[in-house]
């Protein structure tokens, strides 16, 4: 019996829409093809890929730590562009983190190409992915945000876009600030900076970010824990119900602004609203309702996440707030 031909993931995933469609629901090659947009040769090829990789035996299977029939339901009732979900022991620890970030990195691997502009942003699930992002085109890499300092986390945002810039042997753009900064003289003279002025410049232009998200109802946010007490009092008393990379979000998915005059050094919800592939690396069951939220506004085009979170966000309403 000859070895499964491994896939991308983005091929493991559609083969596998197919596959369940055709031996599962019992639809013809013609109507996939209309449902799915595709050409009747395209469904015949996923078919023929399907049986190949291993996907189709008796049933649907999913090879590897990738469960492809709960991507594809996530994907679907999401209305995301893509989701890939991955079986993980643990979904709350360091373990889920790294098993993410290996899978995030491989997804990197596959889509990055010279003309993309990859955007990432402070999350300890980001840089676990830079971490193990070995192989990657000359492409543009930009630092989103600046960085928080916390004791269990040695590596640093401005080491992770520098390490990738080097590896693909394309250009890289830091600077040296923290998330937060409360007074607006301090704000002003960072900007100021050429080097954050060039990274703050190529914003517009990033056609790929990776981010985490934070939760705050229940919280689980790193976010949370960087701000004083009467900061979180302000944004609680705004509904505020998740974090992404500086951006935090009401429960109906809508922006907020920083209170106390307090303000972030990074991208703008606005900008990266305008991303036209944004990664979120998502963990933790609790998360559901945050990452709902975010997906529901616009903020989440492609979803990484633990099959542990997949199953809570299927039993989750999405707002939808998209504009």
């Amino acid at each position: 019996m000859s070895e499964p031909v491994p896939l991308r993931l983005d091929d493991l995933v559609l083969a596998a829409t197919v596959a369940r469609r055709y031996f599962l629901e019992d639809r013809t090659k013609v109507q996939i093809a209309s449902e799915m947009r595709l050409s009747r040769f395209k469904v015949a090829r996923l078919l023929d890929l399907a049986r190949s990789s291993g996907i189709v035996r008796i049933a649907i299977a999913t090879p590897g730590a990738v469960d492809a029939e709960l991507s594809v339901l996530l994907r679907e009732r999401l209305g995301l562009g893509r989701a890939i979900v991955v079986n993980t022991v643990d979904d709350e620890d360091g373990t889920a983190r790294e098993h993410l970030g290996d899978v995030a990195a491989t997804l990197l691997g596959e889509v990055l190409t010279p003309s993309d502009v990859l955007g990432l942003g402070w999350s300890q699930a980001v840089l676990a992915t830079a971490e193990r992002l070995h192989r990657l085109p000359a492409c543009t890499v930009v630092q989103l945000t600046g960085g928080l300092s916390r004791p269990d986390v040695a590596a640093s945002l401005i080491d992770a876009v520098d390490r990738l810039a080097r590896r693909g042997g394309g250009r890289g753009y830091t600077f040296y600030a923290p998330m937060f900064v409360s007074d607006p003289d301090s704000v002003e003279v960072i900007r100021r900076q050429p080097e954050t002025a060039a990274a703050f410049d190529r914003f517009p232009d990033v056609t790929r970010a990776v981010i985490g998200i934070g939760c705050w109802r229940p919280v689980s946010s790193n976010l949370h824990d960087a701000l004083t007490a009467d900061e979180r009092a302000a944004l609680h008393r705004d509904h505020v119900l998740a974090d992404l990379s500086g951006t935090f979000l009401d429960t109906a998915g809508k922006p907020l602004t920083m209170p106390l005059s307090r303000q972030v050094i990074g991208i703008s919800a606005e900008q990266l609203h305008a991303v036209p592939d944004v990664i979120c690396i998502a963990y933790g069951r609790s998360k559901a309702p945050a990452v709902a939220a975010a997906v529901g506004a616009g903020y989440v085009t492609t979803l990484v996440t633990t099959a542990a979170l997949a199953q809570e966000l299927l039993t989750q309403p999405i707002p939808s707030t998209k504009g």
